[in-house]
């Protein structure tokens, strides 16, 4: 099953992901078979993050939120997410990034 994390940041994460960084690509690159598409959110190029999105295939809601809470970045006095399931359109069509 598909999942969307989309993640909305306060401006005090800015120092949370300076900090974690490196743990967070870590981690990321563990979880590579579940978190299939991941990356920072801004207003424009170049401006600071705003937040985040994950595309995500797991067996479960569950799953999904404990990968999203087993992540360097979750501070969640900082970060808050929606998670959603999703359907690709077009689903006979490949689609690489």
């Amino acid at each position: 099953m598909r999942w969307i994390a989309l993640f909305d940041d306060a401006p005090a994460m800015l120092a949370v992901r300076r900090e974690r960084e490196p743990l967070h690509l870590a981690y990321l690159r563990e979880h590579d078979s579940e978190i299939l598409i991941g990356g920072g959110l801004r207003e424009a190029p170049g401006e600071p993050f705003v937040g985040g999105l994950w595309v995500l295939e797991v067996d479960s809601r569950e799953r999904a939120v404990a990968l999203i809470e087993g992540d360097p970045y979750f501070v969640p006095e900082h970060r808050r997410y929606r998670l959603l399931t999703w359907g690709k359109a077009l689903a006979d069509q490949a689609v690489v990034l």
